[in-house]
């Protein structure tokens, strides 16, 4: 046997019966009797397999020679369709409660004789002499004058399959969101920052994760690992609040935000401040010409503060 490339396919035919069942009760039996032959007692449609189905009772015999000898039970099909294959199962309830039920069951012959097909609507499977009268209308299957039949359908199915291909979706991260809380809450925290008269509590490691500028001063060639506290001069403690890490790309998300706008046309003066506080964190150079645009429009001279083009002058600060 050869082996497998990676060319080779594969596929594979599933034949399944999809089932169902109904109950039939008539009662009035002695009622219903010289009808004639050919004349039925219909049960309610069901549905099995997308088709619908009924049970027909014949109290007199599905065909004349019979009439006077035999009832006849058949399954019909009762919606439109071509070729339907199926199983059929009729059982003839025991009501005497010693459970010895007369069963006729297509299931138990399915290897001998295969599914049977109905051509069209109205073909039916079933017996013309399901039962002798005279021994019915003396036997436990009659109480009451009331007979209860039970049916299963099995309609067969035929599926192909091919090789299966599973999609598992992945959730939108909340990473941000995890880590704006940890630093809100403060736990774990190695690192404070001192603002004024206020203290901000944070992470190292997010902090390094989020800002070259943080990854340089914590842990590169120069940095103090052991560092426990920054002390940041020129920003006031509510603006250092409003550009601290959030778990998010600072920069971009302030300069998104409807309040960035607002500032912009009415308050520049603190929007040149909250650009300077993020641009410290982010290391965003178009925050750095931000900053210089919103310094210039209230007639601060960036150069004369000693912050240049690269924000060089903020990294020192921090």
């Amino acid at each position: 046997m050869a082996l497998s490339s990676p060319n080779d396919s594969s596929s594979r035919s599933v034949s399944e019966t999809v089932n169902g069942s109904h109950s039939f009760t008539i009662k009035g039996y002695t009622l219903v009797k010289g009808m004639g032959a050919g004349k039925y007692m219909s049960s309610d449609t069901f549905t099995v397999g997308g088709y619908d189905w009924a049970i027909y009772f014949y109290p007199d015999g599905k065909n004349p020679e019979d009439s006077s000898m035999y009832v006849s039970v058949f399954i019909a099909l009762a919606s439109d369709g071509t070729d339907v294959r199926a199983l059929f199962e009729l059982t003839l309830l025991d009501q005497s409660g010693k459970g010895k039920h007369k069963v006729h069951s297509h299931f138990d012959r399915a290897l001998e004789s295969g599914p049977y097909t109905l051509k069209y609507r109205g073909s039916m499977w079933g017996y013309k002499r399901f039962f002798r009268r005279s021994a019915l209308e003396t036997s436990d299957f009659l109480k009451d004058d009331c007979l209860s039949m039970h049916c299963t359908v099995g309609v067969v199915r035929t599926r192909v399959e091919g090789p299966r291909l599973f999609s598992i979706p992945v959730p939108p991260t909340d990473m941000g969101q995890s880590f704006k809380e940890l630093l809100d809450s403060g736990i774990g925290s190695d690192i404070v920052f001192e603002v004024g008269e206020e203290t901000f509590k944070a992470h190292k490691l997010v902090l390094a994760a989020r800002s070259p500028v943080f990854r340089a001063q914590f842990f590169g060639l120069i940095g103090d690992p052991n560092m426990e506290k920054v002390e940041v001069k020129d920003v006031e403690p509510p603006v250092f609040k409003i550009g601290k890490f959030t778990g998010a790309s600072m920069g971009s998300s302030v300069m998104k935000s409807e309040g960035y706008h607002h500032l912009e046309e009415t308050c520049p003066a603190l929007l040149s401040d909250m650009l300077e506080a993020v641009a410290v964190v982010d290391e965003d150079p178009n925050l750095v010409c931000k900053k210089r645009t919103s310094s210039s429009n209230i007639g601060m001279n960036i150069a004369a503060d000693g912050i240049d083009l690269n924000g060089r002058r903020m990294r020192r600060r921090v």
